[in-house]
Formats: structure tokens, sequence, C-alpha cells
């Protein structure tokens, strides 16, 4: 794999100015619009105030970030939901609350985390519970409480999503759960060097799951196609002016928005390299309509540039305990990636306009543009890149388990 990376420079927080295969001082400080004024600014203490306000200088730290370097500290359930905090989820939004009992930990998904229009029907968020549900199976097993799931206990309008029943065994470790604190999604470029079949058959771990199937979008043409479909799908949301309010609501700007909430996206998850990043976080906090702009253009220059797809497929993609499942399935599929150095980004603005499109009674148009790259019958309930990373990916904010046990 190639050493040597490029990134896309933000004139702002969210613009891009172009394609940079390498820094000079000349152009860092071109890219930081270092000009009398510029300098006028960061003499009132402007500059030194972004600095301090985006923790320029210490990316990663504080209590938003030390679940990462805990989670397997603490012994018996509450350190399995220590783990299960780590999961992948839509926006970070960290849509779950567990209740721990004697002999089983009960797992709720919390309705108030959600992304609105972004996520009309909650499949994401079911999604995402799922997730940590799998990183929950896993962390009890490597602390020797022997799990049982069951998914909808008290049916599919009843309040907890799962009930995990432990009994004391023999510790399990495994690869995957090895992987659990390293595990994040990166929004970064990936090189050239493609994955290669067998290796991305290997990613999957059907173990005890039905009725899902995973598609991999790898030949040019439905590789391209898929490819101007997410373009087209990230256009269409930042159009939306109320998808685009509700994206936009997950955005943490500042140090103390992250510290604070310790949840949502924000500069450090976005795969620059630390030159660019300094530059980011030293520039104007950026709005809402620059976030879109950003994010589109990363989607065109970036995320469709070199990658293989996988898609999660279904026939049934209302039913809550197969978006629950199929949360479990990817954690998997991330986690196996993970330990093979292998990167994973959650690319979800296809099946995010479907759903819009489905609530507002609009004409369908990505629903049957999709339908033409999977099988008859087969609908799609979430999309993903792989590929090999140029650099790895940053942690996100993760609340503790203190703070979703009720």
């Amino acid at each position: 794999m190639p050493t040597t990376s490029t990134d896309t420079v933000p004139a702002t927080t969210t613009d891009i100015a172009g394609h940079q295969p390498r820094w000079s001082r000349r152009r860092l400080l071109r890219a930081l619009a270092v000009s009398g004024a510029t300098v006028a600014v960061a003499g009132t203490g402007a500059l030194s105030y972004r600095v301090y306000d985006t923790a320029a200088l210490a990316p990663g730290r504080g209590d938003a970030y030390d679940p990462w370097q805990h989670w397997h500290d603490a012994p018996g359930p509450l350190g399995a939901v220590g783990a299960a905090v780590l999961a992948a989820s839509p926006h970070n939004t960290q849509p779950w609350v567990f209740g721990i009992r004697a002999e089983a930990v009960d797992v709720y998904v919390d309705a108030t985390r959600g992304t609105g229009t972004v996520d009309p029907f909650r499949r994401e968020q079911y999604i995402g519970v799922g997730c940590a549900i799998e990183n929950l199976v896993l962390a009890c097993r490597a602390r020797g409480l022997l799990p049982e799931v069951t998914l909808l206990p008290d049916g599919p309008t009843g309040p907890r999503t799962a009930e995990v029943t432990v009994r004391p065994g023999t510790p399990v470790p495994s690869g995957l759960y090895d992987a659990i604190g390293d595990r994040h999604t990166n929004r970064g470029p990936f090189d050239a060097t493609p994955v290669t079949p067998t290796m991305l058959t290997g990613l999957v771990d059907r173990t005890g799951i039905s009725g899902l199937d995973v598609r991999w979008i790898v030949e040019s043409a439905p590789r391209a196609a898929l490819g101007r479909l997410l373009i087209d799908a990230a256009k269409a949301l930042c159009d939306d002016e109320q998808q685009s309010r509700d994206n936009f609501a997950w955005f943490r700007g500042s140090n103390d928005e992250i510290q604070r909430h310790r949840d949502g996206l924000s500069l450090d998850g976005q795969g620059f390299s630390p030159p660019v990043l300094a530059v980011a976080k030293l520039l104007p906090a950026s709005s809402r309509v620059q976030c879109d702009q950003f994010w589109l253009k990363q989607t065109t220059t970036v995320h469709t540039a070199t990658a293989a797809y996988g898609v999660i497929t279904t026939r049934t993609p209302g039913d809550r305990a197969t978006q629950l499942t199929a949360g479990r399935l990817l954690e998997r599929i991330h986690l196996t990636a993970t330990s093979q150095g292998i990167a994973l980004h959650h690319m979800n603005q296809i099946t995010e306009r479907i759903d819009r499109e489905a609530g507002t009674g609009g004409a369908p148009t990505f629903g049957p543009r999709f339908a033409e790259l999977l099988p008859p019958g087969e609908r799609p309930l979430l999309t993903f890149r792989v590929g090999y990373p140029e650099r790895e990916a940053a942690p996100s904010p993760r609340r503790a388990a203190t703070q979703v046990v009720r």
C-alpha cells in the first residue's frame, strides 16, 4: 500500500480548497490564510481562543474519550456495558440504555436520541442498538458470563429491545472482543489496494443469524453506479432543509460541546491528516450549509474514490428483530475488519432518502435505483465501504457505562 496520502484542505472548516500531495510552510500558511487581517485577529486573542475552544493541541482527550481507555477494566455486567457503549451507532447518537439485574442485562432503545427526518422510521436507531448488543455479548463471554439473547422479550412494541441473561462460566476471550477498543469509523481516504473477494467473504460470520444477506459491490460498473447513487443521495439530503437541520444537530463544533454531550460527530472524526485537522480547527466555526458542502465534496472526492461496498439486505427491512440482528451482524463485520487492518465507513444516505421519500409520500427514486444493484426481492438495510486506510481513524466521544445504566 502506498505511504503517501492526500487530503482535501478546508478553506473553512467545511469548504474544500483542493488536492494537496504534501505540505510546505508556504502552503500551510496559505491554508491558514495568514495575512495582515488574520495576524490582527490573532493579536486580539481570537485565534488563541479557537486553539482552546477546539482542543487543537490536544485532540481526543478528556472525559469524553476515557471509555476507550478503560472499557476492559471493570468486571461483571457493568464492565460488559462498558464495552457495549463503544459500539457503532448512527451519527454517534448512542441510542441505548441498559438495566442490570442479578442474572440479566436488559437493553432498551432511547427514542429521544434520534436523528429525526434522517431516520424517520428509526431503522438506523435499532441497528445501532443491535451493534451494542453484539459488543455486550462478546464482553460478557470474556468476563465469564455466558449470555443468552432474547430479542424483543416484551413483544415488538414492548419496552425492552433485548434481554441478555447470564450465568457463570469459563471466560471466553476472542479476537472480536480484543478489537472493540480499536474499532472506529474511518471517514478518511482508502488506498487503491483492493480487498480480495476471499477476504471480504471472511469478514462475515452469520452464526445464529438468519433472514439477512451481505452483498459485496466490487465490480467496476456496479461499484460506479453505487458511488453515483451515494453522491446523489447525499446531495438530496443536503437539499432537504429539514433533513439537513436534523443531520447538523449532531455536529459538535467545539471541545466544550464534545465534553458536555459526549456524543455526535466532530472534526476529529473526519479522517483528516494532522496538519489539515489543525488548520480546520483554527478556522472559524462552520455553518450547517458549509458542513453540507464539505460532506458532499468528501463523498464525491474521497468516500467514493477507492472502495468496495458492502450492503446488508433483507426481505423484511421494517421488522424490528431484523434490524437488531442486522446491527449485531454489522458490528461483527466491523470488528473482524478492524482485527485484519481493514477500515470500514458507514454510508447510509441512500436508505435515509428511501425512508424519507416513503415518509413524505414522495415518488420513490432511490429505492428503484438501489434495487437494480441487488438480487430480486432483497431490500437494503444499510451500506458501508471497506478498504485499506491511509491513516488510522480517531476515536469518537462516548458516554460512560454509568451514564447509560438505569
